[in-house]
């Protein structure tokens, strides 16, 4: 991956995985909402040996204005060889319940803003036959929980979404990588008592990297999350609806 649009690049494991990319010389398209944020990122993946680094200021809830968006990346960078999405909200679980609006402005973001660009993105790169598409879902996407389900349903429809484009765009030469964390320390999480099993953003993005070379579909990050979630999955509903998750 050489010539990298990311989308969300504010976010602490966008920024972790484009200083390893700036370091392996990549050149990057940066977008994100926040215009100070995002120049003190792209100032550091200079200094950190990017090729190239262009930034654009865009909230990207705004559906309409995606398609341009990745025109004007691709032109940008002469060519796009992937994308990394990992623009997202974890939201308030007790918001979302008394007030649809707060919900529907969870799902929004990380749900439809992201399939949104990744139709454009498939309908830019299948013809092309080639290109890497990663994208930051989450473990909450493999089992609803009274705590987070309408994040987790966020994710799960994500997850389900990338299933599809998968199924669509591996004929065509065009990669989609699932990327499933667990507890990250980020300012996303900043709010929640950290234990054992929070990760660092450093070790997503190197198992990110690690799965795109070792041309994965689907990673869970830390690994141990995927036996973790499997069981999960396997509780009968019987038992799941009376456990307090």
């Amino acid at each position: 991956m050489n010539r990298i649009l990311v989308l969300g690049a504010t976010s602490a494991i966008a920024q972790a995985t484009a200083r390893l990319l700036a370091e392996q010389g990549a050149s990057l398209f940066l977008v994100a909402r926040n215009a100070e944020r995002l120049e003190a990122v792209a100032q550091d993946l200079r200094i950190r040996g990017a090729s190239v680094v262009h930034s654009e200021v865009l909230d990207l809830d705004e559906v309409a204005a995606h398609e341009r968006l990745i025109h004007r990346a691709d032109v940008a960078l002469e060519g796009l060889d992937a994308a990394l999405l990992a623009h997202g909200v974890l939201g308030d679980q007790e918001a979302c319940e008394s007030d649809f609006a707060s919900a529907a402005k969870l799902l929004h973001t990380n749900f439809v803003s992201p399939a949104s660009l990744l139709t454009h993105l498939a309908n830019l790169l299948e013809p092309r036959g080639k290109g890497t598409l990663v994208v930051i879902s989450s473990v909450a996407g493999d089992r609803g929980r009274q705590s987070n389900y309408v994040y987790g349903a966020s994710k799960g429809g994500l997850t389900v979404w990338l299933q599809g484009l998968r199924n669509r765009l591996t004929p065509h030469g065009v990669r989609v990588l699932t990327v499933k964390p667990g507890f990250v320390d980020t300012p996303m999480t900043a709010h929640l008592p950290k234990n054992a099993l929070f990760a660092q953003p450093d070790d997503i993005a190197r198992g990110i990297l690690k799965a795109v070379k070792g041309k994965r579909d689907v990673i869970y990050l830390p690994g141990l999350w995927r036996p973790i979630m499997t069981a999960v999955r396997a509780l009968p509903e019987a038992v799941f609806k009376r456990l307090k998750l």
